[in-house]
């Protein structure tokens, strides 16, 4: 199975950026499903972005027109401009070889990294 190590975690003041990095144990383009995720203490873990097998892109709400998500051949990455004390939160990469409208709730997800902490500050 496919092994995720995330990556550019960190500090940074409200309207800073970060960019994060997923690196993947085999190739990724166009064979898996892949997203990024956030936990924040005490709530539920939720989908940020998502790319599909097709590469195309959605992306939540709440992040909309600040985050980008994007791929190579094994590396995913989000772009994480303007940010938000409400950002704060343990980023998670997740892979999966099924379609994006499979993936509907966070619990299919099947391969999952270990997370990257982001700490937004105001």
């Amino acid at each position: 199975q496919v092994q995720l190590v995330e990556s550019g975690g960190g500090s940074v003041q409200s309207g800073g950026s970060l960019r994060l990095s997923c690196s993947a144990s085999e190739y990724t383009y166009r064979r898996y499903s892949l997203g990024w995720f956030r936990q924040a203490p005490g709530k539920e873990r939720e989908e940020v972005a998502a790319i599909s097998l097709g590469g195309s892109t959605r992306h939540a709400d709440s992040v909309k027109g600040r985050f980008i998500i994007s791929q190579d051949t094994n590396t995913l990455y989000l772009q994480m401009n303007s940010l938000k004390p409400e950002d704060t939160a343990m980023y998670y990469c997740a892979a999966d070889t099924r379609g994006l409208n499979q993936l509907t709730t966070v619990r299919l997800w099947r391969y999952w990294g270990q997370g990257t902490q982001v700490t937004v500050s105001s």
